[in-house]
């Protein structure tokens, strides 16, 4: 390389840092003055509408301001403005408090019956109540879920009992999945609770899709809710659904539980913007972070969030800060990426039933004796439904050919023929005892 040429790429990268610098410097610069430093002429390119500048204004992440976290308690269950109290009554901020500890309490048996190697797969909701309960409680019951799998506090309150929820653990005859589903993957047409799917994100451009059905409808009052965590988020259907509801206009709830960890990764490595609710604003969608551990911070979120996307027709992204305090599911353990140290303050100070235990209190609304009562109680009532869904056969193994069609076509009744003759070969291999005859 000559020394001319050197010479020359030097004065061209001493350029380009000056106009690097400039950018930056004028980012700072309010757009007032830069619209009167280029006449206050406006853009009328189709792609975006913005003022003319004088100078190149560069965007850069460390200048925005990031989203606040709306919070209404603090973790001593103090309303800290009144304003914001939503003023339940004493039977709902009773059921919302029982309801988690019915969902804590199903989940620390149906955890263990998984380690029993009763069950195949489970997951629990430690630490994530509060996002559940709260944003149910300020749903309709006719508006649609559309959950990713840690979200079975929404059917809780919504009624899945507790026989519900073990039958379709077991896959036993009573599950209304008929057994074809692994563990947790729950849903519920009478509750309008759109079945879970392992592929993860598929849900979400699927509750876009549902609507903008509803927006077409006359006189809708309905919307839909998608919950997702903010692993999911990296995924492409994420970004597609997000487009598609800014630009088609859907009444869609997008319901971000940024829990902190896509199982092992901590959301340090899985983003460098400012979480997902920062992500609104480059789709033309608003946003709203709060604490997901409050309870009454997610009720007045998700009830605002309501009224948003069916007055203007609109999507919103709700992102629910919080911590996910149990393994991510019992293939994961969590001890080989996290200390103990780290769980003990969100297990205890900063966890959400905590919060609203306390609450209670200084409403003079909780009884210790009671509580302690319907704990016992839910104990009995999941280990005896244990016990008797077990016994329950598994499903005719022959539905796994039906439902997909409305009649069965030609080449599946050769595979299910094909099936009953290689089990018929070798039914001493399989235990069809179990299974519905």
């Amino acid at each position: 390389m000559s020394l001319m040429s050197t010479a020359r790429q030097l004065a061209r990268f001493a350029s380009r840092n000056q106009l690097l610098t400039k950018c930056l410097a004028t980012r700072m610069v309010h757009s007032e003055t830069q619209n009167s430093a280029a006449g206050g002429e406006r853009a009328k390119f189709p792609g975006a509408q913005a003022a003319f500048v004088r100078m190149p204004v560069m965007s850069v992440p460390e200048n925005a301001e990031p989203i606040p976290i709306y919070r209404v308690m603090n973790a001593d269950g103090v309303v800290e403005d009144p304003s914001q109290d939503p003023n339940l009554s004493l039977e709902t901020v009773q059921k919302m408090f029982r309801d988690m500890v019915l969902l804590n309490t199903m989940d620390k048996i149906l955890y263990e019956s998984q380690r029993q190697g009763r069950i195949s797969f489970y997951m629990t909701n430690f630490g994530e109540e509060a996002s559940h309960i709260g944003s149910a409680a300020a749903l309709d019951s006719e508006d649609w879920v559309y959950g990713q799998y840690r979200e079975a506090g929404v059917l809780v309150w919504r009624g899945f009992t507790i026989s519900d929820f073990i039958n379709q653990c077991y896959g036993n005859l009573e599950d209304e999945g008929k057994g074809r589903q692994m563990p947790v993957h729950y849903g519920s047409k009478k509750l309008n609770f759109v079945t879970i799917s392992s592929p993860l994100g598929t849900q979400i451009p699927q509750a876009v899709g549902a609507a903008y059905a509803f927006k077409r409808q006359p006189n809708n009052n309905r919307c839909v809710i998608t919950y997702f965590g903010e692993g999911a988020a990296s995924e492409g259907d994420a970004h597609a659904a997000f487009n598609f509801a800014a630009t088609l206009d859907c009444p869609v709830i997008f319901f971000c539980r940024n829990n902190g960890f896509a199982i092992s990764t901590p959301s340090t490595e899985q983003y460098r913007g400012d979480g997902i609710a920062g992500r609104a604003a480059g789709y033309g969608i608003a946003a709203l972070r709060f604490d997901g551990t409050d309870t009454f911070a997610v009720y007045n979120a998700t009830k605002l969030a309501r009224e948003y996307v069916l007055k203007h027709n609109k999507p919103i992204v709700l992102e629910a800060m919080q911590y996910r305090i149990g393994h991510h599911s019992t293939s994961d353990d969590s001890t080989a990426y996290r200390s103990v140290e780290d769980l003990e303050i969100w297990n205890t100070v900063e966890h959400p039933i905590s919060k609203l235990k306390n609450y209670m209190k200084h409403r003079n609304w909780f009884n210790e004796e009671e509580e302690e009562k319907h704990v016992k109680a839910v104990r009995k009532q999941v280990l005896a439904q244990i016990n008797q869904s077990e016994k329950i056969p598994k499903p005719d193994w022959r539905e796994v050919f039906q439902d997909v069609y409305h009649e069965m076509p030609a080449h599946l009744k050769d595979q299910m023929k094909q099936m009953e003759e290689h089990v018929e070969k070798h039914k001493e291999h399989y235990p069809l005892k179990d299974f519905k005859h």
